[in-house]
């Protein structure tokens, strides 16, 4: 035999057994799942509910317009700190001014009045009393005629004087009586006038108060709405005045976020919330919630999902809570962005694995697993109830890697963290769980036999280079 006939022949033998080997190593290849993998740890764990919102005063007031007039002066600017009572802006205040110059001299005018009538009445009084004198010696007078006329002491014409005396002392005494009752009504008159008269200036000074401007509360001036000349319009029934501007009282600073609402349920007064800034960045602000609200906002909206128009919407939903921050710093404005990490859970040295490694597998799945059947034999044998409820059972678990293949393990869990979660039940610390990759995951099934890669991934040299370039 010549030599490249044998040479011939050991190529053939070599390609023969390479190819062998080829096909078994792909076989053996051709159900094994590429996997990346992890370990269960203990370590502490923190659950956060993140929200975003905005900067509020604890403490604000919208001062709004009371009065008609044009802005003639705006004392203050945004930013300035008043104190309650100190002057935020004046309008005209000609007319208000002339009117209660005027009603001051009609209430001068009306005392004066008051006076007179006074004087009036005190004089009928002594009139009167005067005439009650008259009348009672009149009247002694007179009785004594009659005993001394019946006795025949006196003549009838001294008798006849008498009477006459007497009927003259009462008449007078009567005159005086109505002059007091006069005089009494036209003190009463002139009381009512003068207490009318007051009563006006009030309401005059009122009108003039309404001019000058003053804040109502201790704070900031964090917003001006109006200009000078511009004219001011009091509020009516159902509608709100002018709005002048805004001051907001920063001794007590809130952040008042927005928080999904199936995340409110886990939400509670005291808990501690880190709030970061978006105007200091880099920055954390220490809080704890002071106020978790009770009605859902719509979210494009802002309206309560209780009112008739918004009550069938199905429309995301959040809830108004409330921060209060500690040691706000002084720079802090109304309305900076915020966001509030809210500390609703914590934990220490509990088995965790990372969030991704949890799966759900159907009841269905799990019985194919272990009777070694297939999908579609299990489907057709399932010919009863129980067999098509336990088939839509999901079980929540994991994938637990022993001797090169992924068990699913059932498992209890308990807070999440911001990458981990909390197991309670069906795992052991140190365990290789499933990670990755997320297609792996999402189509692994119990049992499967598993190859381990948890190598970096590797990156585009030719898109790395044309990017360089």
């Amino acid at each position: 035999m010549k030599i490249w006939q044998k040479a011939a022949i050991a190529v053939g033998v070599v390609l023969a057994v390479g190819g062998i080997v080829w096909y078994s190593v792909y076989k053996s290849n051709q159900n094994v799942v590429v996997v990346q993998t992890g370990h269960v740890v203990k370590q502490d764990l923190v659950s956060l509910v993140t929200a975003s919102g905005e900067i509020r005063p604890k403490t604000y007031t919208n001062v709004l317009g009371e009065g008609i007039g044009k802005i003639t002066d705006i004392v203050v600017k945004e930013g300035d700190h008043v104190k309650k009572g100190d002057v935020l802006l004046h309008l005209e205040n000609i007319q208000p001014g002339a009117d209660v110059q005027a009603q001051q001299a009609a209430i001068d005018a009306a005392e004066d009045g008051m006076r007179a009538a006074s004087s009036s009445y005190d004089s009928a009084v002594a009139t009167q009393a005067q005439r009650q004198s008259d009348l009672d010696k009149a009247k002694f007078d007179w009785q004594r005629a009659q005993l001394s006329f019946k006795e025949q002491l006196i003549s009838r014409q001294d008798y006849d004087a008498a009477k006459a005396t007497f009927d003259g002392a009462n008449a007078a005494f009567l005159s005086a009586q109505a002059q007091v009752d006069q005089a009494k009504a036209s003190r009463d008159q002139a009381r009512s006038n003068l207490d009318q008269n007051r009563a006006v200036l009030k309401h005059q000074q009122d009108v003039l108060r309404k001019t000058t401007y003053t804040a109502p509360i201790d704070g900031i001036v964090s917003y001006i709405a109006v200009r000078v000349g511009e004219n001011v319009v009091p509020g009516i029934q159902g509608t709100a005045g002018s709005s002048i501007m805004t001051i907001s009282d920063m001794s007590v600073v809130t952040a008042e976020v927005k928080v999904d609402e199936t995340d409110i349920v886990s939400v509670k007064n005291g808990q501690p919330v880190d709030v970061a800034i978006d105007a200091i960045p880099a920055k954390t602000f220490k809080g704890h919630v002071s106020e978790v609200g009770e009605l859902a906002i719509l979210r494009t909206s802002g309206e309560a999902s209780m009112t008739s128009s918004t009550a069938n919407t199905q429309e995301a939903r959040d809830f108004k809570v409330v921060v209060t921050l500690e040691n706000p710093p002084d720079s802090l404005r109304p309305g900076l962005s915020v966001t509030a990490k809210i500390q609703t859970a914590q934990k220490q040295n509990v088995m965790s694995i990372p969030i991704q490694a949890l799966a759900e597998r159907s009841q269905k799945e799990l019985d194919e697993a272990k009777n070694g059947t297939s999908s579609s034999s299990v489907t057709l044998a399932a010919s009863n109830s129980d067999s098509a409820s336990s088939a839509k059972t999901d079980i929540q678990g994991v994938f637990v890697v022993r001797n090169g293949k992924a068990q699913f393990v059932p498992v209890q869990s308990g807070i999440s963290g911001t990458t981990d979660i909390e197991i309670t039940s069906g795992v052991n610390e140190g365990d290789t769980i499933v990670t990755g990759s997320y297609k792996a995951l999402r189509t692994l099934k119990p049992g499967a036999s598993v190859k381990i890669d948890n190598s970096a991934p590797k990156t585009d040299d030719s898109s790395s280079s044309s990017s360089s370039s």
